[in-house]
């Protein structure tokens, strides 16, 4: 027995590096375990900063081989592009009127870009279309569409759930009715800060990442540029403060996590040897999944086929939610 649905949207980014996969992607995976789990990919919310044609699509695709490869099955859960449901941009607009100006004011991602425009002395709205104003609203109605129950985030995005149930409470409080269901916030304890060759947190802005798809080649060399200290072999360490086992904790069984750990304290580990440990571990982890992937984006085909079932199953719950929702307003 499920307890209840789950809600995870990808917004199409790049393909992922190992922090994308430590941090989001294999948590969400494991919603399935207890949830009926709904995963979409967020290429509207993508329209905000991706203007051209035929990189949007790329993203997309990139969303969908990356999630099949390591390991979502369609035939268990709901895995569709929120393009592909139409229901989901009419509900944003019934949103939208329902939803104070005030509220979006505050909203981060916006009064991130305010701010950053009047730090630099432009004006306070320059460069910020609409679409960015109004993400919350589109958010909203991606989770409200569905009757979601939770919704898994990093306690920096926490806020979009409470806008999400300020709206919801609002609607249902106005026509005396419970309409939407109310989500909960998931807070992942194990959203974690994965750092980087360089040690800041892994990025593609910093261009400190290890991707998960690139050759074998190129992450054993990702993995040898990781930023360590001039300590000797022979010398003791801190496995806590060290750049490497910081991402070898997360891949490494606990015996060879011990068998590592002691080695640090008590010295005689050379950071050479701990390297080429991690490169084989995210070997073991990735080398079957990077061939699934690039099957996967040779085939552009059968992406859209698992993205079109998984939309005809979403709108077996948004087409029949949107019609509830239009006659609870008196818009029939």
């Amino acid at each position: 027995m499920k307890n209840g649905i789950a809600l995870t949207g990808i917004k199409p980014s790049g393909t992922p590096h190992i922090g994308n996969f430590l941090g989001m992607i294999k948590p969400a995976l494991e919603l399935a375990k207890d949830y009926q789990a709904l995963y979409f990919i967020a290429d509207y919310h993508a329209l905000t900063t991706v203007k051209n044609r035929d990189e949007l699509k790329k993203l997309t695709y990139e969303v969908a081989a990356t999630w099949l490869a390591l390991g979502l099955d369609p035939e268990k859960v709901i895995f569709y592009r929120q393009s592909d449901i139409p229901e989901v941009m009419e509900l944003t607009w019934i949103l939208a009127c329902f939803t104070p100006k005030g509220l979006l004011n505050r909203a981060h991602a916006y009064k991130a870009a305010v701010d950053e425009n009047l730090e630099k002395g432009k004006d306070s709205d320059e460069g910020i279309n609409s679409g960015l104003f109004l993400y919350p609203a589109l958010m909203a109605a991606d989770i409200l569409l569905f009757d979601t129950n939770f919704v898994p985030v990093g306690l920096d995005q926490k806020q979009h759930i409470e806008i999400t149930r300020d709206i919801a409470q609002a609607i249902n409080g106005n026509y005396k009715k419970e309409i939407l269901t109310v989500p909960e916030a998931v807070i992942r304890e194990d959203v974690m800060t994965i750092p980087g060759l360089d040690g800041r947190k892994m990025s593609k802005s910093y261009d400190n990442v290890i991707p998960i798809f690139e050759s074998s080649k190129e992450i054993r060399k990702r993995v040898m540029r990781i930023v360590t200290d001039s300590r000797k072999p022979e010398d003791p360490k801190d496995p806590d403060e060290d750049n490497v086992f910081a991402i070898y904790k997360h891949f490494a069984s606990p015996a060879d996590l011990q068998r590592v750990s002691d080695g640090y304290r008590q010295g005689g580990l050379a950071y050479s040897e701990i390297k080429n440990a991690l490169y084989e571990l995210l070997e073991g982890e990735f080398a079957q999944a990077r061939e699934s992937y690039w099957r996967y984006m040779d085939d552009f085909t059968y992406l859209e086929k698992i993205l079109q079932q998984g939309a005809d199953k979403a709108r077996m719950i948004s087409q029949p939610k949107i019609e509830e929702i239009r006659k609870a307003i008196g818009i029939e």
